[in-house]
């Protein structure tokens, strides 16, 4: 034999030589005194295998000692590790599997490592299965398959057992569930099949009874708490050894059970539930509740519905609130007349004495009174609360978005005595814009309520009607000079254009323009009168051109002026042709105002006026007594705006003219003299 011959291992020789090296591996699985495998066994051991895998036919025995590689784990199984666990129950059997199941897989990668040449060549020829593959198989087949119930049950209870507050071992559980998982060899059937589907079974029992018991002693936020403890010690469970994979199965369960249920019965509770949290501000449980209910299907539509009509609710016991004030202010003003009758001074009632007196709301531009601001300014907190619980309680959900503007939307658009909310929303930002406003704010606060205004608008369904009423507020206060700042009315039309669109402010732009270029156009004008002496009417003038367009519509009445004013018109007519010759100048005597000298006995007073007054007081610098109809003749007029214009001058706080006789109304037969003994303390007073 040479050198290179190598001597035939038959198959009882070496796998006698095998089966020593196999007992030393089992005894030192078991404990007992074995000192470990040196490089020499392992060597001796694969070379052994390798030997008897790389002999020539008929000695080529690969096939059987890959199948005594299966039996040997078979045998070890069956004799040393199925009794040692059938002994044992409960926690103490889990305890022992673990230890088992470690012992195998120690098992497995030594013996895979002795018959690694297998591995590399025969197996991988023949497409068998592996050795690590057939060494598991081994334990699932024998162990697994016979144990998996009763290890399952054993589990689901200690989980049991944790959920009612007691200590458990979940380190002995981790490594009990991570069999379910190894077992399956890359796949979880074994782990969801064997295991968590009866957990999950299990799981709905045992909140479903939880949930029964909760749902009948507990408040809303109380059960809510408990629940959202609940999902917080489940997940916790999951971090700690359920799989990964069971957790949105798990947390589904319990909010089935916990919240989707119960979730009516939850929410309408009549003294805890959503509506009472609404009531009561109780923002952190609403939160709570928000948080809950996102977690289920379609949870968040009822708590949405809820908000909704709370929110509708307490809008519309505003506008109730609203209503009953101004019904409130009728009876006063109705108590006042009764009062002022009772004391004999019936025929002094005027409006203006009317809103004097202590029990009358103070009264606003246009005939609106406090209760509008009030109401205004109350929905405008209402949203501010709201919209805060939107965005906070319920994390900018576009739901609640939804919910808040429906419930607006009702009633934004009811009227409160009359008026529409389109009139009220334009009639407190007029209070604001304007000079002398009840609201005194700073800048900051300006700005802020006027971006809330612009949000409330959003919930008027007839934005043009706001634009119509807004445009007459804003003519008034360009016209007049009663704006307070130049720069809150270009803001608001900035806000208004970026909400509702350049084509809704464009009018009320062009009127803002229309002053600019006004006051343009003064300055020429007295450059004019300056370069051309004898054009100068020797009144002061101030002509304001408007654009047809832009402006609301007023009449134009052909007023016959005094021939002071003629004069004035006439020369401003020179020079606006000058100008332009393409435009027609259409004088709207209505909108004007005079300051007239008066020269009474006891001293003179300047009388700020209207046109349509100023032309009936110079009526008297050439005539003492004038009749009504020489009066009404002479300037052109109606007998209703006639009427209106006597009974300003004559009838009301300031007696510029007397009438004989002596009443409170005017009529056609009353004749008319200029007041000479008028006096008053103030040496300038509005007799507008």
């Amino acid at each position: 034999m040479t050198m290179n011959e190598r001597k035939t291992i038959d198959l009882e020789q070496g796998w006698e030589f095998m089966q020593k090296g196999i007992t030393k591996l089992k005894n030192i699985l078991e404990g007992h005194p074995e000192p470990q495998f040196s490089s020499e066994d392992y060597m001796m051991l694969y070379t052994t295998i390798y030997n008897m895998c790389t002999q020539k036919p008929p000695h080529d025995y690969s096939q059987q000692l890959y199948d005594k590689y299966r039996e040997s784990f078979e045998e070890y199984i069956t004799s040393t590790v199925l009794p040692s666990i059938r002994e044992k129950h409960d926690e103490f059997m889990l305890r022992e599997l673990v230890k088992r199941w470690a012992n195998h897989k120690v098992m497995v990668r030594w013996l895979s490592r002795f018959f690694h040449y297998l591995d590399r060549y025969f197996i991988a020829r023949r497409s068998l299965p592996p050795l690590n593959e057939v060494g598991l198989s081994c334990f699932r087949d024998l162990v697994y398959l016979e144990l998996n119930g009763k290890v399952r049950d054993a589990v689901i209870s200690l989980i049991d057992q944790e959920r009612e507050g007691e200590q458990i071992d979940r380190a002995l559980l981790k490594n009990v569930l991570d069999i379910f998982v190894e077992i399956g060899m890359g796949q979880m059937d074994s782990y969801e099949n064997d295991f968590e589907a009866a957990m999950l079974i299990d799981t709905s029992g045992y909140y479903s009874r939880k949930a029964s018991s909760w749902i009948l002693e507990d408040s809303c936020p109380d059960y809510m708490l408990k629940a959202e403890e609940c999902l917080k010690r489940e997940k916790d469970r999951v971090a700690h050894y359920l799989h990964s994979s069971s957790e949105p199965k798990l947390l589904e369960k319990v909010q089935h059970e916990l919240l989707t249920v119960f979730a009516n019965q939850l929410l309408e509770k009549e003294h805890s539930g959503c509506h009472a949290l609404l009531r009561d501000d109780k923002v952190e449980d609403l939160s709570r509740m928000f948080r809950l209910f996102s977690k289920i299907p379609r949870g968040l539509d009822p708590v949405s519905n809820i908000f909704k009509q709370h929110v509708t609710a307490e809008g519309t016991a505003l506008v109730k609130q609203a209503e009953d004030a101004a019904n409130n202010k009728k009876v006063c003003i109705c108590l006042f007349v009764v009062w002022e009758w009772l004391q004999g001074r019936v025929g002094e009632v005027t409006l203006a004495t009317m809103e004097e007196s202590p029990c009358v709301f103070e009264s606003c531009d246009g005939g609106k009174m406090l209760y509008v601001l009030v109401f205004v300014r109350k929905v405008i907190e209402l949203h501010d609360k709201y919209l805060a619980y939107v965005n906070d309680c319920f994390q900018n959900h576009t739901l609640f978005h939804k919910s808040l503007k429906e419930a607006f939307e009702v009633f934004c658009n009811k009227g409160v005595a009359g008026s529409s909310s389109a009139e009220l929303l334009a009639t407190f930002c007029d209070n604001i814009l304007k000079k002398g406003g009840s609201e005194k704010l700073s800048d900051e606060a300006i700005e802020e309520t006027l971006e809330k205004v612009v949000k409330l608008l959003a919930y008027i369904s007839d934005k043009d009607l706001f634009a119509e009423f807004y445009r007459k507020k804003l003519a008034r206060r360009l016209l007049f000079d009663k704006s307070a700042n130049d720069d809150h009315e270009r803001s608001i039309l900035t806000k208004l254009k970026q909400q509702c669109g350049g084509q809704f402010t464009s009018k009320m732009e062009g009127m803002v323009t229309d002053l600019t270029l006004a006051k343009e156009n003064q300055n020429n004008f007295e450059e004019y009168l300056n370069s051309n002496p004898n054009a100068n009417p020797g009144i002061d003038l101030t002509v304001t051109v408007l654009t047809t367009g832009f402006w609301p519509s007023y009449k134009s009445f052909d007023l016959n002026l005094p021939a002071e004013m003629v004069k004035c018109v006439e020369v401003f007519r020179e020079f606006y042709q000058t100008k332009t010759k393409h435009r027609k100048l259409t004088w709207i005597y209505s909108l004007g105002t005079c300051n007239l000298i008066g020269k009474f006995e006891t001293r003179t007073t300047e009388l700020i006026v209207t046109t349509y007054q100023a032309s009936a007081l110079l009526l008297f610098n050439s005539s003492d007594r004038l009749s009504y109809s020489e009066i009404m003749t002479q300037l052109n007029l109606t007998d209703d705006d006639v009427i209106r214009l006597l009974h300003s001058l004559s009838c009301a706080k300031y007696k510029i003219l007397n009438k004989e006789p002596n009443t409170k109304s005017i009529s056609p037969t009353d004749h008319f003299e200029f007041n000479s003994k008028f006096t008053d303390k103030m040496r300038r007073i509005k007799v507008l």
